[in-house]
């Protein structure tokens, strides 16, 4: 095993910098993972703009990892082995001892950390991840394919399943991007009406191919009243953050339907309460997965063949990755990836 390895952090000037760390070791309950990807997400740009400059060594930004183990620490579970291909999304693994965890809801785990925010991520040749949270990945994935589903991936494939709607029902995804081209997929095989949501026909082609039956362009049709000759949408799954694209579209929501917010922005979502009550329709947020249900979303992508739309670049082009991410250029995912894999059976 090298004695060094190549990290991309987040110098004082807020880009991303090339450089050399020791190869750490992993301690107590914790693994050492030969990164092979990393992809790119949008929340890495906002943990890069967040990050704090004073921190030393700085942050290692990157939360969609998948490697090869290469080292365990002391009380590692011995499920997990060395050169076994694992992955590692946005939640770093969750404390086992806060409420939450007692009651099993090991997503919203008080204490984990977060990956590529609060410890460093996976921009980087190596990492090291606590083991609860290891993600096993299928073999019939690359991957290239399995890192954004462990982000982009487990967040559509929970909310939808968190949503209440059943096989048959009208289901309308607002934004067709790298958490859309996911929903999409993943709508349509579990036997919803899907229809997409965005703004152009430039996208219209890409939404039906990836499972839309409809698609709605905003800058021609009023997707709310669109919704609404279909009997309404028993679930709306927005994966965009703009409160006003947002709110235009609720009037859509059939009785009792839900509003599944996935997009995180700053400003506050008008929602008239009064339409919420009169027939029971419901607005609920909706935070990617523990490992366990991560594995469920990589094996359903196996067994109705999604995957995501991804193009790769090497690990020391991340900055330009991330201003590509940031543009919405990329089509639709972005996947950092590590070069040399040798140290991934040694």
């Amino acid at each position: 095993m090298k004695t060094t390895y190549r990290a991309m952090q987040i110098s004082a000037s807020g880009k991303l910098e090339l450089v050399e760390r020791p190869t750490p070791v992993p301690g107590d309950n914790e693994v050492l993972i030969a990164v092979e990807v990393c992809g790119v997400c949008g929340a890495d740009a906002s943990d890069i703009d967040r990050a704090d400059r004073a921190l030393q060594p700085p942050r290692v930004p990157g939360h969609e990892v998948v490697g090869r183990i290469v080292a365990l620490g002391p009380h590692a579970p011995s499920i997990w082995k060395r050169g076994q291909r694992v992955g590692v999304g946005r939640l770093g693994g969750h404390c086992n001892e806060c409420s939450e965890c007692r009651r099993g809801r090991f997503n919203l785990c008080r204490n984990q950390p977060v990956l590529g925010s609060s410890c460093d991520g996976g921009y980087a040749d190596m990492m090291i991840a606590p083991a609860t949270g290891l993600v096993s990945i299928p073999g019939e994935l690359s991957s290239e394919e399995a890192a954004p589903i462990l982000c982009a991936g487990i967040a559509t494939f929970n909310a939808l399943k968190k949503s209440g709607a059943e096989a048959g029902d009208t289901v309308a995804i607002l934004g067709v991007g790298g958490l859309g081209h996911m929903a999409l997929q993943y709508a349509r095989n579990m036997g919803f009406r899907v229809v997409a949501v965005g703004r152009g026909e430039d996208i219209a082609r890409d939404a039906i191919a990836l499972g839309a039956h409809r698609y709605i362009d905003t800058n021609k049709e009023n997707a709310s009243e669109a919704l609404n000759t279909l009997g309404g949408a028993r679930a709306i799954l927005t994966t965009i953050a703009s409160p006003d694209a947002v709110a235009a579209l609720i009037p859509g929501l059939a009785p009792a339907g839900r509003l599944v917010v996935l997009g995180v922005g700053e400003d506050p979502l008008p929602v008239s309460s009064g339409y919420l009550v009169g027939a029971e329709r419901g607005v609920i947020g909706s935070i990617t997965g523990s490992p366990f249900e991560n594995e469920k979303a990589l094996a359903f992508s196996v067994l109705a063949g999604v995957r995501p739309m991804i193009e790769t670049m090497p690990l020391e082009r991340a900055q330009e990755a991330v201003e590509r991410m940031r543009s919405g250029d990329a089509k639709f995912r972005i996947v950092l990836t590590m070069g040399d894999r040798s140290n991934a059976h040694q």
